[in-house]
């Protein structure tokens, strides 16, 4: 039986985050389209900012509710909080003439009410104001007192100019219902067939550059130019025979000690790699094995594509595994293999460029590598067979 939520669950404040982020691409795109030089700011003068010149143009700020209810009458909390921090920045310093307020919210406006008034289309200014007076001098709305108070401090002149800057979007898309949107604005970078993977690709990025935003001074500003190019660089990899990589992935690092008793790590110590490029190693392993996971998942691979992949990956070694042992002989001495062993796994690391279709993602070249020695296929020292089968049986009489 499941349980309802309980009341300080964070799930409506994360839904109505993740709605935030969400419509403000949608928003995004579209303006893109007329505006290439937009500018975009996240929880600075409000939820959403879009910039014109270094100015706000459009304030806006979301409300997301679950089920459309007519939750925006006169008294409305969301409607009144949010005109509060909206007549504190129409009597603040920004250019009165350049800006426009912007409620979108997923609730009706019902007719005749303030907030249908203030609606893109039939505004009437005067009825606005006049319903809001009303229920600002006889609400008794505790948490509207010092909205109420705000408003009707202010001159007739006042409102009526304030009350023109403020413009409610009601009945808009529910979080889920955005994606039929969003594709829409995305159809023409990818074929139809793909405009799912294509989505999650830009809103992976979209998310981790808003997080960017919030956290480093320098990145505040999203430019306009930065999303166009990511569709840019997205429509290249969604191309036939070419493979996006995950956003997250190309910097993720892992714990390495997880990977301590993996044969891959096993097989770099036998010829004395340094701990940091084992880090280095085991963060490649991860990346790769992780996106080629993601890539099944999305059905942007298929099996037969990885052993095809990893076929041509052991061709490769093979050349220089057997070239190795042609120069050094079986007589060498353990240093003089460690020494050429090293030279193979160096090639590995800064020559090999084998993509995967088209995706010459270094790590997915690198990590697959080590998947292949992880599974015993592939080796860097010239003993690396007979030393794993003696490391198995000693894992096998622990057990």
């Amino acid at each position: 039986m499941s349980k309802s939520p309980s009341k300080h669950s964070a799930g409506p404040s994360l839904t109505g985050y993740l709605y935030q982020c969400r419509l403000a691409l949608f928003l995004a795109l579209k303006n893109l389209k007329i505006n290439p030089n937009l500018t975009i700011s996240f929880e600075n003068l409000d939820d959403v900012v879009f910039e014109k010149n270094g100015l706000p143009k459009e304030i806006i700020q979301t409300k997301h509710h679950t089920k459309r209810k007519g939750n925006l009458s006169d008294a409305s909390t969301d409607l009144w909080k949010t005109l509060h921090i909206w007549m504190d920045l129409f009597q603040s310093e920004i250019p009165q003439s350049e800006f426009a307020f912007y409620m979108m919210t997923t609730s009706l406006a019902n007719k005749g009410c303030a907030a249908f008034y203030l609606r893109v289309e039939k505004r009437n200014l005067h009825e606005a104001e006049k319903k809001l007076i009303q229920v600002a001098k006889t609400s008794d709305n505790k948490i509207n007192k010092e909205a109420y108070s705000a408003f009707l401090s202010m001159t007739e002149s006042q409102r009526l100019t304030f009350l023109n800057l403020v413009f409610i979007i009601d009945n808009c898309p529910l979080i889920d219902e955005l994606d039929k949107h969003l594709q829409g604005e995305i159809l023409r970078a990818c074929h139809r067939s793909r405009v799912d993977q294509f989505l999650l690709y830009l809103e992976g990025w979209w998310y981790s550059r808003i997080l960017k935003s919030l956290t480093t001074d320098r990145a505040k500003i999203i430019l306009g130019i930065e999303l166009d190019l990511r569709i840019d660089e997205l429509r290249e990899d969604f191309k036939n025979d070419a493979l996006p990589i995950h956003d997250d992935l190309r910097t993720l690092n892992v714990d390495q000690e997880l990977y301590q008793d993996y044969i891959f790590v096993h097989q770099l110590r036998m010829i004395d790699v340094t701990s940091r490029r084992i880090a280095i190693a085991v963060n490649n392993y991860y990346r790769a094995y992780e996106q080629r996971s993601r890539w099944l998942r999305e059905d942007l691979l298929l099996l037969g594509d990885i052993d095809v992949y990893e076929d041509r990956l052991k061709e490769e070694w093979t050349t220089q595994f057997e070239t190795m042992r042609e120069n050094i002989g079986e007589e060498a001495t353990e240093k003089e293999k460690v020494n050429a062993a090293r030279a193979i796994y160096n090639w590995v690391e800064k020559e090999a460029d084998i993509p995967l279709r088209k995706c010459q993602e270094p790590f997915i070249t690198r990590g697959s590598y080590h998947i292949l020695a992880d599974k015993g296929k592939v080796g860097w020292h010239l003993d690396f067979e007979s030393r794993i089968a003696n490391l198995l049986e000693l894992k096998g009489m622990a057990k």
